[in-house]
């Protein structure tokens, strides 16, 4: 299904996105060495509960996964790089953390996910990863214009991504949202440009990329949820929920004050 929203309804998912992007920034400025995975998965819980929201991913049950998500974030260390499924594990000092968040707020969903390194160590390769995602996601945003397709985002997305030396998986991607969280079109983190779905405003898109330090290969967690790099290298993660408007793209999860 394709959804195209109404202006009211753009409005609201607005709102759902300044929501997940607040909360985002303010996981993050608690998220330190020390912290468990446990307590993320808690202060989520209470922020969106707060805010009147819906966790998009409690009840979530897709093919792909093993019953219900049961959790309010996803949380994604080192070489766990989507669906990280919150665990009892302590963050440390130089660990890369991926935090991914939904929440439907009045009808329209909102996705979001952010990369950082905990603590005060920096390690280069992994901040060079990190940048390389938000260069592909600013990519992708600056190609979804009306009238373009969906094969030129893919293909902006994947320009950086190749470039910066990146192996890039297209098992999972981008996608549309609504009134649900995964929606039509599919949005691969590669493509050829002039392919798919011509963008329209109303649309709602979440971009995606990311990538894994030196291959494309999965593999899947014993828990049926969390997917990692088949090396155990490093992984990285990147998403905004866009609006496609008649001046191009609008990006929805932006926080609404700045955060440290």
């Amino acid at each position: 299904m394709i959804e195209i929203l109404n202006s009211a309804e753009v409005a609201r998912a607005r709102e759902a996105g300044a929501l997940v992007a607040d909360i985002l920034q303010a996981l993050k400025s608690r998220s330190t060495a020390g912290t468990n995975l446990l307590d993320i998965n808690r202060w989520a819980k209470a922020m969106i509960v707060e805010a009147g929201a819906v966790s998009c991913y409690v009840d979530y049950a897709p093919s792909f996964g093993r019953g219900p998500f049961g959790h309010y974030i996803c949380t994604g260390v080192n070489d766990a790089v989507l669906h990280g499924l919150p665990h009892d594990y302590t963050l440390a000092d130089g660990d890369l953390l991926t935090l991914d968040l939904a929440v439907l707020l009045d009808g329209v969903a909102a996705d979001s996910a952010i990369s950082f390194i905990v603590g005060d160590s920096k390690p280069s390769e992994s901040i060079a990863m990190i940048n390389a995602t938000e260069r592909a996601l600013n990519a992708g945003i600056a190609a979804a214009c009306p009238g373009a397709r969906i094969g030129d985002i893919s293909h902006a997305i994947g320009t950086v991504l190749s470039e910066a030396g990146y192996p890039v998986n297209t098992q999972f991607g981008g996608h549309g949202i609504g009134s649900t969280m995964h929606q039509d079109p599919h949005v691969p983190n590669t493509g050829r440009p002039g392919r798919g779905y011509t963008l329209r405003p109303g649309l709602l898109l979440a971009l995606e990329p990311w990538v894994m330090a030196d291959t494309a290969e999965l593999i899947t967690d014993p828990d049926g949820w969390t997917l990692r790099s088949a090396t155990g290298c490093r992984t990285a993660h990147s998403e905004h929920t866009i609006a496609i408007t008649s001046d191009g793209a609008e990006i929805l999860t932006l926080p609404r004050q700045p955060h440290p």
